[in-house]
């Protein structure tokens, strides 16, 4: 594409414009001026890609494995939860990829052509729709208008764009048709507006060098840097891995344990199948699936926030830092008057009453009006104007001069016959035009070099007294100005945004200010906001550090500015590596790359569609409020399945460990395969209520994330304490039933055992929640009805089918004297460890 950028001539077209001919012919050639939008993906290719989670592909496994061995009941369960889990995880995504279907627009409707006659004759004006615009192509451009494709100017006058979605840079940037150099970069060189970008002020005539696929908008599409495994799919994976360790380990331990002590190897292989799935917690994919599809469902009602993958709001629980660009995040894109001050810095409203007089009769006056948010500003701060001055001409802003002039007519007595010239512009133009001596002229440049330090954008206000005249006035007559002062303006705050930031700070997540503007402005922009932005990093310092240095750079730096895309998305990566979890936000094609390589990318629902497609979670406006009310909700969805695992591991881990013990020590199995899925299939049932607990505000107060090594630790613990539970059971009950023949009593040990084990886990439930703050009804009452089901399912009739049987009186009350002994132990460790240690488990 550079090649087209840098020869139009090649396009042969100018300065004529095309035929319909031609432009037909070209447009079979190059294609329709659309960018590449991405292929839907279908319901079934979401179910199957919900496998490759590792839990789910594990429970895929063993439910064939339980098939295999006949064991229908067991692998009926396995594979139904299984297809539970994937039904929920493609329906949330396919329910946020239709919300994001309807968002999906052009880049622009129509456009402006220039299309000569085929018999001959001057080319006509006429609006076409923006796909069928051809390289070739001569196009209008004027204010407001988007740029619907890569092109190069031919005229232009007073031509500013808003190129914030391509670089970020928040002040327009002004254009015309002289050729610039790359040495800055291709969106810097004056003579070339790209697709993406919005017409400020002024109007052009350009020739089209590039569509589709081939504009730099659409390359983004084909964005340099990959995700990596977002932060939930790494700490899943690490946890799968270990668990499945375990459970790949107990079916052949179970075997040769039988083996070696009763030959019975081969008899109890559904057993040891049963032991492995006792390890396997089975809920979880629905459990997962359940707490973020709620949690989604509940922000997109809410707050209008879209997760477009479900992992995205453990993602955003986890999140430590939020990298974002300052334009329209804390900033709007429009700037305010500051104050105004005359030549000697003393606060001048005059000054700023001119400007305002400059502003409207340009606009009044100019052809055509070139409307611009610098003027709008200055209106509005102004208020109502000087209605001495009657306006008689202008000089629309000229980006060559740098600077716009009104001549108006003063109606005051005792000076008939003058004009006046108003003239506002770049400091540097305005005061080179002044009649100053060098030191004043020195001075004046000085004090707006340090202005502009402080991040306000200056405007030069100048004044010079004519005689009436008839003539036209022209650019050369703006000389032999008085100075009269400046107008000191900076980017309007957006009104929610020091608000949102403690908000953030108040929820543990640091804030990084990714930005394509002056180190200045985002410096003040942050002061301003109440958030200190330290040494302020300019993008270019970044090349050729190395990977530490980096690392060093941005662990102390707040605000990058004069960012290009790829100075954003190393940022980012360089983030990760250090461990942490990183959200950016971003609504440019210069914000993909970082989209990309953060942990979760968010997008607002005005972003080019690029940006939103490359996002995982779009919010309903660009509000950093909105932000943290979907961390807040990330963090609860992740809070929920941080204590899930924790009770669920720590009770199987118990379980089994303790089975594995008693099938060495006793002369029968210590329960029947049928009785370990029973118990494992009420207790998981039960721990569906996890989806619907409402964590205590303390522990949604830091990021949340899974951490194996942690998580590993609590288990060992608690896990210990529940299998030592379990053999006290086992031990108890061998010494109440006295006899040579006690042990053979099987119905009863597999009873006790099965209705402490269940009342032992519904005591789990309760104590291991973790967070602190009321148990909520939801868990309150699924460990009230695992205790009921512990207690009633052996005196039922469905009791004998599985080999059980009620047990006589005093057996309760021995296992109520394990059981309160164990709760006691139980609340102890956790008051000693849960806080200060196993909170880690959700805590960065």
């Amino acid at each position: 594409m550079e090649s087209d950028l840098r020869t139009p001539r090649r396009l042969d077209n100018f300065p004529r414009a095309l035929t319909d001919g031609e432009a037909e012919r070209r447009l079979a050639e190059a294609g329709e001026n659309v960018v590449p939008a991405a292929r839907p993906i279908r319901r079934t290719v979401r179910f199957v890609r919900s496998l490759r989670d590792p839990f789910t592909a594990v429970l895929l496994c063993l439910g064939l494995v339980s098939a295999a061995v006949t064991a229908w009941g067991t692998a009926a369960v396995i594979l139904s939860l299984v297809a539970v889990s994937c039904v929920l995880r493609a329906s949330g995504e396919h329910q946020a990829e239709r919300f994001l279907g309807g968002l999906r627009e052009l880049v622009a409707g129509t456009a402006t052509v220039l299309r000569r006659p085929a018999g001959g004759g001057p080319p006509i004006a006429r609006e076409i729709p923006v796909a069928e615009l051809v390289p070739g192509d001569v196009i209008r451009l004027g204010p407001g208008d988007l740029v619907p494709a890569d092109v190069r100017l031919l005229r232009a006058t007073g031509l500013t764009v808003h190129q914030a979605p391509l670089t970020g840079e928040s002040a327009p940037v002004a254009k015309d048709v002289r050729p610039g150099t790359a040495d800055r970069g291709v969106f810097a060189r004056p003579e070339l507006c790209f697709q993406g970008s919005a017409v400020a002020s002024g109007s052009a005539t350009a020739v089209v060098v590039a569509t589709g696929a081939r504009t730099r908008f659409a390359s983004a599409h084909g964005a340099v840097v990959l995700r990596d495994r977002s932060a939930f799919d790494r700490s899943l994976h690490g946890i799968s891995w270990v668990l499945i360790r375990f459970m790949l380990l107990a079916p052949p331990l179970v075997l040769m344990a039988s083996g070696a002590l009763r030959g019975q190897g081969p008899d109890t292989l559904p057993f040891a199948v049963a032991v492995a799935v006792g390890l396997t917690p089975e809920m979880l994919p629905v459990v997962v699936s359940t707490c973020l599809a709620r949690g989604a469902s509940g922000l997109a009602r809410a707050h209008g926030v879209v997760v477009k993958r479900l992992p995205a709001l453990h993602d955003l629980g986890a999140v430590d830092v939020l990298c974002l660009d300052k334009t329209g995040t804390l900033t709007r894109d429009r700037p305010v008057v500051e104050r105004s001050v005359d030549a000697a810095g003393r606060d001048d409203p005059e000054v700023l009453a001119l400007a305002a007089t400059a502003a409207w009769w340009t606009l009044q006056l100019a052809e055509p009006p070139t409307p611009d948010a610098l003027d709008e500003a200055l209106l509005t701060a102004a208020g109502p104007l000087d209605e001495r001055y009657d306006g008689v001409a202008a000089l629309p802003f000229d980006p060559v001069r740098r600077l716009a002039t009104a001549v108006v007519r003063v109606r005051v007595r005792g000076r008939p016959g003058t004009h006046v010239l108003v003239v506002k512009g770049a400091v540097a133009d305005v005061v080179e035009r002044c009649v100053l001596d060098p030191a004043e002229r020195a001075r004046l440049l000085a004090r707006a070099d340090e202005q502009a330090a402080t991040g306000l954008r200056l405007l030069a206000v100048a004044t010079a007294e004519r005689h009436a005249r008839t003539r036209a006035w022209t650019p050369a007559d703006v000389r032999g100005l008085t100075f009269r002062g400046f107008v000191a303006l900076r980017d309007d705050l957006a009104p929610a945004a020091a608000e949102a930031l403690r908000d953030l700070t108040a929820l543990g997540v640091g804030v990084k200010i990714l930005t394509g503007d002056h180190p200045g402005t985002a410096a003040r922009a942050c002061h301003d906001l109440g958030l200190d932005p330290g040494e302020v990093v300019d993008g270019d310092a970044l090349v050729g550090l190395g990977d530490a240095e980096l690392a060093d750079l941005v662990r102390r730096t707040t605000v990058f500015a004069r960012c290009a895309p790829a100075h954003k998305a190393r940022i980012v990566a360089a983030l990760r590596a250090a461990g942490h979890t990183v959200g950016f936000l971003g609504d440019g094609a210069n914000d993909v790359p970082a989209l990309l390589a953060a942990d979760v990318g968010i997008a607002p629902r005005a972003a080019v569609d690029v940006a939103r497609e490359s996002a995982d979670v779009v919010l309903g406006e660009k509000d950093l409020a909105a932000v943290a009310h979907a961390v807040t909700a990330g963090r609860h969805s992740s809070g929920n399945i941080a204590t899930y695992l924790r009770v669920t591991l720590s009770s199987n881990l118990g379980n089994v460990v303790a089975m594995l013990a008693a099938g060495l020590l006793l002369p029968f199995l210590p329960m029947l395969p049928a009785q370990v899925l029973a118990q494992n299939l009420c207790f998981d049932t039960a721990q569906l209520a996890y989806a619907y607990d409402r964590p205590a505000p303390g522990a949604l107060a830091r990021p949340t994330v899974l951490r194996p090594r942690d998580l590993l630790r609590f288990l060992g613990g608690f896990g210990a304490l529940n299998a030592v539970a379990d053999l006290a059971t086992f031990a108890v009950l061998a010494l109440a039933l006295h006899g040579p023949d006690a042990l053979d009593d099987r119905a009863v040990f597999h009873s006790a055992w099965f209705t402490e084990n269940l009342l032992t886990q519904a005591v789990v439930m309760l104590l291991l929640r973790g967070g602190g703050g009321r148990v909520t009804g939801a868990v309150g009452r699924a460990a009230a009805g695992l205790a009921a089901v512990g207690l009633l399912l052996p005196l039922s009739p469905l009791g004998p089918l599985l080999g059980l049987t009620g047990l006589p009186g005093p057996y309760y009350a021995l296992v109520a004297a394990v059981l309160g002994l164990y709760g006691g132990v139980l609340a102890v460790a956790r008051r000693r460890r849960f806080p200060a240690r196993a909170a880690r488990v959700s805590r960065s």
